[in-house]
Parts: structure tokens; sequence; C-alpha cells
């Protein structure tokens, strides 16, 4: 073969700005651009449709844009199915079936693409490991490549987060515990053990420190020197007690400690306590792990500990970020940790006011399909079991002030009361098994508006604590019930459509909604709604999206290749949310759905117009099974 010219070598380096060339071997990206001729199209011309027979040749856009429009798509809201820009590569799958396409390729403006022979291109697929698992696993491919640029970019951050060279003040892990030096050392002791803290800080009436004192200090001090308990604060303190600037860094702090035997250093501002760094911050809490926080909550004795492990959840979540691990496992880690903090505020609650009710807390929404992020509000409700003689309002009485006080302290840990009031307190949610079953009859039978936004939520509750058996029950109910009813189906189908996402021009849809993109709505929203009417008319028994989808896909004869790409466009969209979630908390801004498109690289644009196609392929399936 002749060595590839300058223009050969140009095109080459050109592609390989772009997936999957970037990642083909050298030697096979020139053997294909041996084999590119150039083609024009004028605005509005067709590229390529279904009438075209089947597929002969592999297009690779140059310049311009194509756009793909479907049918169906078409028929429902006159809207582009698809819109693909300079790299991108069409039409993939009628290559591989050796089929006619099924959509019909247009180009937006004049379009210059590179074509390649259909018979080269199967000879690249058997050549190039790279280009043929691009063309098999296109979305999964496009997000790896993703997980990997955002896995370097958290890794700096994490790095630092681990590192000495932190700020004192991104240490502080809780409000600190301060008392008058006057104040008699029994109720500093009595204090310091009802808090399950292991030193007190004594304070003037300026808040300055003055003085620490510490668990290691009750032997030393007090028991073997016989001291009263009576005494005051002050004769047993350590005077002058070393302080730092929160600006100081982590490495400041250790030097102290080292060079002065301190096993605490104070943090002052302006004259005022501001918190308490101990040897265990710098050294144990650098690194936050599941194990540590699971124990740590399944531990706690009061609810300031929980708060700081709900914390702790989140700096995790921003650790895994960084080593790759992926949306699906995430969001499950972080809402199975989040239920061990929820099961132990229940159990505190129930150890200090018992409840002699046989009940079970239900999760709904995104907790109950294992699938929350940082942002996050409260979906609970409960379901109890009524004895023969037993009145359901009497034992609804003492379940609502149980049920209140929990939802308190889940705000008070960092997850918002719900606005719409869909909480265990409200007697609405408050049921027994029976009227339960009554309240989802009464939605699938009526399929208004209302009923309908009730299903997207409570279809989706899982048992969390106490006797699951009647959330099992409950479920078995469902899925016979709603399964049956195809009137029902097809109200939620309806429902589901009116939620579409980006077609088109993408990037001219974000801007007429204020150059915003809701990754809720918009973008997971779909794929959660038709994983739900699946799993409903299978019988399905899954609350997961990912699970309901591969669940339901084969009683509903969905291809596995079909599933597989639509659970792959949602994780990417999830792990966009995680990604923003994260950055909203470093800014401490609100967290919000709502992202600035200008925020994503060129990768993330094209993974999300995969992912905003897929879900049209979704919810066109969804329109075809039910005739809409």
């Amino acid at each position: 073969m002749a060595a590839p010219n300058s223009l050969i070598l140009a095109t080459a380096e050109h592609l390989s700005r772009f997936a999957p060339f970037d990642s083909m071997e050298r030697e096979h990206l020139v053997w294909m651009v041996q084999r590119l001729k150039l083609d024009y199209y004028g605005k509005g011309e067709t590229v390529l449709g279904p009438d075209s027979g089947p597929v002969k040749t592999f297009y690779i856009i140059k310049q311009g844009v194509i756009h793909g429009e479907q049918d169906v798509a078409r028929a429902q809201d006159d809207a582009d199915w698809l819109e693909l820009h300079e790299g991108e590569c069409f039409p993939l799958g009628a290559l591989l079936s050796k089929r006619s396409v099924a959509s019909t390729y247009r180009a937006g403006r004049d379009t210059f693409c590179y074509e390649l022979a259909a018979t080269d291109f199967h000879e690249l697929f058997r050549l190039s490991d790279a280009f043929r698992d691009f063309c098999t696993r296109r979305i999964a491919n496009l997000l790896e490549q993703s997980k990997q640029v955002l896995q370097a970019q958290y890794a700096k951050a994490t790095s630092d987060q681990q590192s000495m060279s932190s700020p004192l003040a991104s240490l502080i892990r809780r409000e600190p515990v301060s008392c008058s030096p006057e104040t008699p050392l029994r109720e500093v002791l009595e204090t310091m053990h009802k808090l399950a803290i292991g030193s007190m800080v004594a304070v003037d009436e300026h808040k300055k420190p003055v003085g620490i004192f510490t668990l290691h200090d009750v032997l030393n001090r007090v028991a073997l020197k016989g001291v009263s308990l009576d005494v005051p604060f002050k004769t047993v303190m350590s005077p002058n007690p070393r302080t730092l600037p929160p600006h100081a860094m982590a490495h400041d702090a250790a030097l102290d400690m080292a060079k002065y035997g301190f096993r605490h250093i104070l943090i002052e501002e302006e004259g005022q306590l501001k918190g308490l760094i101990s040897e265990k911050d710098l050294f144990s809490l650098q690194r936050v792990g599941l194990r540590q926080i699971s124990s740590a909550i399944r531990n706690a004795g009061q609810l300031e500990s929980l708060k700081h492990s709900a914390k702790d959840i989140r700096q995790l979540a921003l650790n895994m970020l960084a080593q790759g691990v992926a949306a699906e496992q995430l969001t499950q880690i972080i809402s199975t940790l989040n239920d061990l903090l929820t099961t132990r505020i229940i159990e505190l609650e129930l150890a200090s006011s018992p409840v002699d009710i046989e009940f079970c807390w239900l999760a709904l929404g995104s907790e109950g399909r294992l699938e929350q992020t940082l942002n996050t509000d409260q979906d609970n409700g409960i379901i109890f079991a009524v004895k023969q003689g037993e009145n359901p309002d009497d034992l609804r009485s003492v379940l609502l002030p149980f049920a209140k006080r929990i939802n308190l302290a889940l705000a008070e840990c960092g997850f918002p009361l719900c606005k719409g009031e869909i909480m265990a307190s409200n007697p609405k949610w408050c049921l027994t098994l029976q009227e339960w079953k009554q309240t989802f009859a009464n939605w699938i039978n009526l399929g208004d508006p209302e009923a309908l936004l009730h299903c997207t939520i409570f279809f989706d509750f899982r048992p969390l604590f106490g006797a699951e058996h009647l959330a099992f029950d409950l479920r078995e109910w469902l899925s016979g019930a709603a399964s049956k009813n195809t009137r029902f189906l097809h109200q939620m189908v309806e429902n589901a459509l009116r939620n579409r996402p980006p077609s088109g021009s993408v990037w001219e849809f974000f801007t007429s909604k204020g150059n915003s993109l809701d990754l809720k709505l918009n973008g997971i929203t779909p794929f959660v709604d038709a994983a739900r009417i699946f799993s409903l008319a299978s019988g399905g028994k899954q609350t997961n999206t990912l699970q309901r989808l591969h669940e339901s896909a084969e009683p509903l004869r969905v291809s596995p290749q079909d599933a597989d790409a639509w659970c792959d466009a949602f994780l990417f969209i999830q792990l966009l949310r995680l990604r923003l979630h994260h950055e909203q908390c470093e800014r401490q801004e609100t967290l919000s759905n709502n992202v600035d498109p200008d925020s994503f690289n060129n990768l993330d644009k094209r993974i999300l117009k995969e992912a905003f196609r897929q879900a049209r392929k979704l919810q066109t399936r969804l329109a075809l099974d039910y005739q809409l």
C-alpha cells in the first residue's frame, strides 16, 4: 500500500477529533480515509431515505448539518427525529442489518459528507476492534469516554479534598460546643456524655475561646486527683488553647499538633470560636468510606450524629464519581445510605416513643426507585395493619404525630419537606392496606390528570422499614389490577407522551427555554415514565427504572439491544445530574436540575443528543403499542 499523501493525513487528523475515530488504530483510520469519497448536498436535499433500498453507503459529516426525520415522529409533532453535526456518522443500524433506513436524512444546510462503501464499512468493522465496539455499543461507547473525562476532572478535586492542603474551614464537621469558664464541671461532663463529644471549649462573653477540656483530661486532672465535680470548669481546663484561622491549611494544624502535642486545634475568626478540628478529623475523616458511614449511621444515638452522616454521604458521592463509579451504582449507594439514615431515625423515634401498631414505612418516588441524587425532597407514606375490633382512625391518630417527628428529623438531615405534602404525616398517605388498595383502584378507574400524576409517584413505592409483607401484598394486588386495565394504561401513555424530550435542533430548544435544560423533567422522566408503564403492562414487580426496562423487555418483545441503549441513555443523564449537583454544592448554590447547555463539552453534547434520540425511540415504541 502506497504511503498516505498529505491530504489523506490531514483528513485522518480531522476525523481523529471525533468518536470512534479517536480510538482507532492509526493504520485502520488511514485505511478507511484512503477509501473515502467526498460528496455535497444542498439545503433540503435528501441524502438517504426508506425508499432507497438496502443501505450501500456509510456517511461521516465533514461540514454542515443532517436532519433525520421519521414518519411517526413527524406525524406526532412535525419535528426532526435527530440532528447530526460535524464528525457524526450514520446510519449504523441499517448498515449492520443490511436493510433500508427507517428515517429520511436531509441536509439542514449546505453539507459535505465523507462516504464509505458498504463493503468497505463491513471490512473496517472486521479490522478495527474500536470501530466495531462503537458500532455495536454506540451510546455505551460514548458513555465510557465521557466517564473517563469526568473521572479525570473529579480526581484532582478529590485529591485536593483528601490532601493536607485543604482549608480548615472545609473540615469543620459540626457547630462547636462551648460553655462559660464558670460552668460546674459536673454539668460539662454531663453535656459531653449526652452529645457524645470528646471535648468542651470554654468561651468568654464575646465568644472568644479561652480554654479546652478533653476526655483525655478526665483521667489525669479529675479522676486521679479526686477533684470534685462541683468545681468551676476553669479549674481543670487547659487555658489559652492553640487557635488557627479558617483559611489555614490542614497541614498547619497537623504541624501544630506534632509540635505541641495537641490533639485538638480551635478555629477562631475575628476573635470568635468557629469550629474545632481533631486529630481524627485530619487523618481519619479525610477518606470517608461506605463502611464507615453505614457504621456511623447504625450506631448513631442522636439526630446530631445523623446530620453529620448526611454530609458524609454527599462527600462519598463526590469521591466515588472520581473513582469512576457508574451512575447506576452511585444512585443506588446514595439511596441505600439514605435508607439506613431514615431507618435509624425511625428506630430512635420508636425507642423514645414506642408505637404498638404493625406498620410499614414506604419510600416513594426516586427513593422508591433507588435513584436518588443529592437533590431530593421527601416522598414517603405509611401502610398499617388493623386488627379485628380496631378503628383505623384511632390507629392513624397515633401514627400521624409519630410520622411528623420523623419527617421533621429528615428535614434537619437535608431532605426538605415535600411541597406537595406527599409525606407519611399527611393523613391522606397514612393508610391501611385496604385503604391503599382502594386509593389505587380509584386512580386506575378515574384516570384524570391528578390521578395520573399521583400514579407517577405512588406506584414506585418500596418498603423501607417495618412490616414489609404489607407492601408486598399491595404490590401483588397492583400488578394484577393495573395490567388488566388497558384503558388506564392508555391514559398513562397519553400522559407520558406530553413530556417530549428535545428534538430537531437541541440547542435551539435550550435557547427557547431560557438557555436552560431541566435534566429531570426533559431528561430522565421520559425513561422513568415509560419503564413504569412497561412494568405495569407486563405485571412486573420491580420499582427501579433499569430493572423495569430489563424485566419487561422479554414479555413485551423489546430487543435486548434497544433495552440496553435506553438504559445507557438514562444512565448518562443521571451522571450529568450527579455532576451538576456536585458543582452546585461546591458553589454553595441551591440544588436544582437546571443546567446551562454552554457548560457541556463537545462529547457531552454528542451523547446527550443520542440520549434524547433514544428517549424519543422509547416514546415511539409506547405510541405504536397503544396506537397514539
